[in-house]
């Protein structure tokens, strides 16, 4: 039989180059969390355990095995029915990918918590999977961590209304809105009642000193069924602030007017990309002889808008470039004024006057030598500013 190589054999500049030291010739449901801290002290942003082949660390955006030998049916098993349970495989089974979340506690007073997708895939030939976990920080970040502008921050907290954060998958959304919730809670008066509906939850906020607040979070569907039933759930529990996870369909939609047309603070997220684009998506999901009246609903409530790009900075890591309308009475009132078919090109005329363009911003970044030319210009054509 072939002597197992070395792993030093990989490049010795590679700082990553070892794998688990305690990798054992096959997992054990013992064998998952250990494995999973060691990739977590590596620095592993994300962790992808595919089947036939090796677990990867992604370390700076560079992927690393974290093991020396593939991973087979029976370690996927294993993994699956530790990180889901043991109904996994039938669920994937039936054409479902599966998004939790999962924690581990080391001690009484370490949480590490991971964003995780469990998709189903061929893999030479049969059917396989692969795990993408996302290491999460142990505390939602703060609004200086982000570089977050003051004009955001200064918008963010409406008495009432709705407050949305755009962009692509993967573009810190989540993070963002996380940021913004740590801000309401350290404030000296606290934010009152906050109840969260989220797919799954990420962070969470036992650590934040805020003893003027309170906070609660649904995990969609685990504790509920879906967005639009958290929204009715939240106005019979009297809260100030309702965070919804995602508003990507007419039911949550209207949910989330509703919901800020009855005095609430409602935050929550869509896949679009630029402030014009995002009210012509939300009122997409409507039929056409409702979009009116759905159209001025909206524009009611509506307060804030941001759209963020999560791009390479140059020297490492990545940099949010974002852009950002406010909706205070006088632009609300305009707009009503006006059929809303028009809406885009004049909220397009009033976007620097009452915001940023992404265009503006991305010129800014690249001047700053935050991002390189190429960036510059994928961004400042993003939007259709």
């Amino acid at each position: 039989m072939e002597a197992r190589k070395p792993v030093s054999l990989v490049k010795a500049e590679d700082s990553h180059a070892a794998t688990w030291p305690d990798e054992p010739q096959r997992f054990a449901a013992t064998d998952v969390d250990d494995f999973l801290l060691w990739c977590v002290k590596q620095n592993s942003s994300d962790i992808t355990i595919q089947s036939e082949r090796p677990v990867y660390n992604d370390i700076g955006g560079e992927l690393y095995p974290g093991t020396f030998r593939a991973i087979d049916a029976a370690d996927m098993a294993v993994f699956l029915e530790k990180i889901y349970g043991a109904e996994a495989r039938a669920r994937l089974a039936s054409a479902k990918d599966l998004d939790i979340s999962y924690e581990i506690r080391p001690d009484r007073y370490t949480r590490i918590r991971f964003r995780v997708n469990i998709t189903a895939i061929l893999s030479k030939g049969r059917d396989g999977a692969q795990i993408t976990m996302r290491t999460l920080p142990s505390e939602p970040p703060t609004m200086d961590d982000l570089s977050i502008e003051q004009e955001i921050r200064d918008a963010w907290a409406p008495r009432q209304g709705l407050v949305v954060i755009t962009g692509p998958t993967g573009s810190g959304k989540s993070t963002l809105l996380a940021a913004g919730n740590r801000m309401l809670l350290e404030r000296p008066r606290g934010c009152g009642k906050m109840l969260t509906y989220e797919s799954p939850i990420e962070f969470v906020y036992d650590s934040i000193d805020s003893p003027r607040s309170l906070v609660a979070q649904t995990e969609i569907p685990r504790h509920l069924p879906n967005f639009a039933h958290g929204i009715r759930n939240a106005l019979r529990r009297k809260p100030e602030i309702i965070l919804v996870g995602e508003a990507r369909d007419r039911e949550t939609i209207n949910a989330s007017i509703e919901a800020a047309q009855t005095g609430h603070a409602v935050y929550t997220t869509t896949h679009t990309l630029g402030v014009a684009n995002t009210v012509q998506r939300m009122l997409s999901t409507y039929e056409m002889n409702e979009r009116e009246e759905r159209a001025i609903a909206l524009m009611e409530t509506l307060r804030l808008i941001v759209t963020q790009a999560l791009v390479s900075r140059i020297g490492g890591g990545r940099c949010g470039v974002r852009e950002w309308m406010k909706f205070p009475d006088e632009i609300r009132e305009k707009l009503m004024d006006m059929h809303f078919t028009k809406w885009p090109n004049e909220i397009q005329r009033a976007l620097p006057q009452y915001g940023r363009s992404m265009e503006k911003s991305a010129a800014m970044a690249f001047e700053e030598g935050a991002i390189d030319r190429r960036a510059y210009l994928l961004l400042s054509s993003s939007t259709g500013s």
